[in-house]
């Protein structure tokens, strides 16, 4: 079982970014993923999350109207899309997929419920 994250690269305010992050070893259909991201000196942080069928998503306040997750089953890819990207979103960015499921949405928020991680892709937003 394996995450591929990729797409990280640096680029001026403002800008835009889409992450992918493709599974291998086993079907995307069944999981909800996450994206995470961690910035030097601080923790890991919840950024986004999308449910199984992909009809439901969340985001993080700092982030709401500015990304967009989705995924593609059929190609085994969650994505992220970043638009009017800013300096603080620079950070190591984690795709994640949680083998349990929760009727809360609060349960998608914390690392300690995703089982399955990638290696990160580096996301650095020059002002």
């Amino acid at each position: 079982v394996q995450l591929q994250a990729s797409g990280g690269d640096l680029v001026q305010a403002g800008g835009s970014l889409r992450l992918s992050c493709v599974g291998s070893g086993f079907t995307l259909d069944y999981h909800a993923f996450g994206w995470f991201r961690q910035a030097p000196g601080k923790e890991r942080e919840w950024v986004s999350c999308i449910n199984m069928n992909g009809d439901e998503t969340h985001y993080q306040d700092s982030v709401k109207g500015r990304f967009t997750i989705s995924r593609d089953n059929a190609k085994n890819t969650v994505y992220l899309q970043m638009n009017s990207l800013k300096p603080e979103d620079t950070a190591v960015y984690f795709c994640a997929a949680a083998l349990r499921t929760s009727d809360s949405r609060a349960y998608y928020y914390s690392t300690s419920s995703y089982d399955y991680w990638g290696q990160g892709t580096q996301v650095t937003v020059s002002s």
